[in-house]
């Protein structure tokens, strides 16, 4: 596409006689001004497009959660709930922004990566799982501990040592560890509201980015104009 419009520029301006240099600098501003014109159009149309799909049924978290408030908007936990003197928070991203190829087909949200940390008030370190999460079942990948100071997310590398390959530890052992969660809420049933969660947060970052990459590039081509 953008060779075309060089072409169209470059015949537009050969019809003009005025010095050399002064037809590099209109050939230049002319192909910019008509790129950006046609980036603008691209971007409004995509917006459109997106901002006319039909959202998912609201769905609400089991009972024993909370939504975390401007969750949408933050990177953080999602869902919070307390166990005891325990905290339970969970965060959520699609399993193929982890692993490429991961997700399957990008039209479903079939494939959910957890974090899940559990606290309590007296103990300086966290407990942390990371799981997949899928409709019919939940699957866990690692279990560690790490100082409740250190930053909560997907790719952040443990300080210390992480634990055991979580599929080398024995059988029970790893059913124990299922049991623990399943007492904390974290299960299966967690899926149709992240699912529909994440759906909606997935929209809104793609609306605003039409947003403000249009905003910037037309920023710029009024600039130009002046």
């Amino acid at each position: 596409m953008l060779k075309k419009v060089m072409a169209a520029t470059a015949v537009a301006l050969q019809s003009s006689r005025r010095p050399s240099l002064m037809v590099t600098c209109r050939h230049s501003t002319c192909a910019s001004s008509a790129v950006n014109s046609l980036l603008l159009r691209s971007l409004k149309e995509h917006y459109l497009e997106i901002s006319r799909m039909t959202p998912p049924p609201k769905v609400s978290p089991p009972s024993s959660f909370s939504i975390i408030k401007g969750a949408l908007d933050g990177k953080g936990p999602v869902l919070t709930r307390t166990y005891g003197k325990e905290e339970v928070n969970i965060s959520v991203m699609r399993l193929a922004n982890i692993i490429p190829g991961g997700g399957g087909d990008d039209d479903e949200i079939n494939q959910l990566f957890l974090y899940v940390t559990v606290s309590k008030p007296e103990q300086r370190d966290n407990l942390q799982f990371l799981c997949g999460l899928y409709p019919d079942a939940l699957g866990i990948h690692s279990v560690s501990m790490r100082p409740k100071a250190e930053p909560s997310g997907f790719f952040v590398i443990p300080s210390g040592y992480s634990g055991p390959v979580f599929e080398d530890l024995d059988e029970k052992m790893r059913d124990v560890f299922h049991n623990y969660l399943e007492e904390r809420g974290i299960s299966e049933s967690l899926f149709p509201f992240l699912q529909a969660w994440l759906y909606v947060k997935e929209h809104r970052n793609l609306m605003r980015w039409f947003r403000t990459v249009g905003s910037f590039i037309n920023e710029h081509k009024n600039a130009e104009e002046d």
